[in-house]
């Protein structure tokens, strides 16, 4: 059986390694390609000894050039920063390579560029690559059409100090999810933060609270407030396993034989 063929883009970095580490355990997939940015000091180098104490057996060489390092690649893996991201991606479509894309903090214009590419090459990106979270999505979602306007909605999601962006990819999409559900607007409603005399609740606004500390992995939990009782639903991610296997799964699904351009949500992949 032909392996599937994956690179890695942002190799050295957390995700990056839990990426490699997951497919390491695939036999069904092979990693064909490194990627790191240009300042990487490992760059040229077989980084073997500094990933996973030496797991690596491929005989890959950690490259900045995305051309190169995806040569042989049926897919990529990607979980970088936006910039880095959408220079890859850009690249990718002129290369007709399909890709899995799991970076978060992609503003509105940055998203139509991952529609655009979408029309040239199969692209699947997730803010969350957890079943969990996926699960979670729709039970939301359900959920704010069942109880209706009445119940007020709010999300609060907690993360690790070294995060970079807020909210997370995976409250906006939460949030998304919910205002949808009731016909809103996601960017007219979302309220992020309060201070001051701000007034009472609108009935309709959707309050994310992002909390950073530590080295949690990322909480997510959404409350429907209604008349003498709330729902919380709470996903807790304990390890990045989850996200690295879930992008793994998803790679062997985007590399599928025949698979057509566009883009993609982990739902997808579910069959829903």
């Amino acid at each position: 059986m032909k392996k599937i063929n994956v690179a890695v883009c942002g190799a050295m970095g957390r995700m990056g390694q839990k990426v490699i580490q997951a497919i390491l355990a695939r036999p069904e997939m092979r990693i064909s390609g490194l990627i790191e940015g240009p300042n990487c000091p490992l760059a040229g180098r077989n980084p073997g000894a500094a990933l996973l104490g030496g797991g690596m057996t491929e005989d890959l060489v950690l490259t900045t050039n995305f051309a190169e390092g995806t040569r042989e690649a049926d897919v990529y893996i990607d979980f970088t920063a936006v910039t880095a991201s959408l220079d890859f991606l850009s690249q990718a479509v002129e290369l007709k390579l399909p890709a899995v894309i799991g970076t978060t903090g992609f503003s509105p214009t940055d998203q139509a560029r991952l529609r655009e590419a979408g029309r040239f090459i199969p692209v699947l990106w997730a803010p969350n690559m957890s079943l969990g979270i996926s699960a979670l999505n729709k039970a939301v979602s359900d959920l704010a059409r069942a109880l209706g306007p009445d119940y007020e909605i709010e999300i609060v999601e907690l993360h690790h100090h070294q995060k970079l962006d807020a909210p997370s990819g995976t409250a906006l999409k939460l949030l998304e999810s919910v205002a949808r559900a009731r016909g809103l607007d996601p960017d007219k409603v979302m309220v992020s933060g309060r201070r001051g005399q701000v007034g009472a609740r609108r009935q309709e606004e959707i309050g994310i609270l992002a909390a950073r500390g530590g080295d949690v992995v990322g909480d997510h939990t959404v409350y429907f407030f209604g008349p003498g009782e709330r729902l919380e639903l709470t996903h807790r991610a304990h390890t990045r396993d989850n996200f690295a296997q879930g992008a793994v799964n998803v790679a062997a699904w985007l590399a599928a034989a025949g698979r057509a351009p566009g883009l993609y949500t982990l739902e997808d992949t579910l069959g829903r």
